[in-house]
């Protein structure tokens, strides 16, 4: 199966809820590189540019969005991707996690995209940034709600 085959398979997959999970104390600051990066691409796709978001993503990188994961080779399929999320978003809040940066986004709509009923939900990803690059973009599932909490 093509990526774009693939991608085209698989929509945003937010969820609604509220992500407890970071605290003040494990959250990255604002201007740590890794976040600006994240900031960037995704205040980019809100806004449509999705070629300017590609250009966020190292060749080769690794996407996996409910998918096997798949390798960013060309600019072409950094643009296939990025243009698959039906989504936009803004980024909530960003925490370490080994290797990785996990990101939590509140989704929005974006010119080009069909969020539909996805907008006001979290996502979240884990990120890998290397030189100002995505290397990995990994979604990640959505925090349990507590008990009690808004059935959505």
């Amino acid at each position: 199966m093509t990526l774009a085959a693939l991608l085209a398979a698989v929509g945003c997959g937010g969820s609604g809820g509220s992500d407890s999970t970071a605290t003040a104390t494990s959250q990255l600051p604002p201007g740590h590189a890794g976040v600006i990066v994240i900031g960037n691409w995704v205040d980019a796709l809100r806004a449509g540019h999705v070629q300017v978001a590609a250009g966020y993503f190292a060749l080769p990188s690794v996407v996996e969005n409910g998918t096997p994961p798949l390798r960013i080779v060309t600019r072409a399929d950094a643009v296939t991707f990025n243009r698959s999320l039906p989504c936009g978003a803004r980024l909530v809040r960003a925490r370490p996690a080994g290797r990785f940066i996990a990101a939590t986004f509140r989704l929005t709509e974006r010119p080009g995209g069909a969020c539909g009923s996805g907008v006001g939900q979290l996502a979240r990803t884990a990120f890998v940034i290397r030189d100002g690059k995505i290397v990995q973009w990994r979604r990640l599932p959505n925090p349990a709600r507590s008990p009690g909490g808004p059935v959505i």
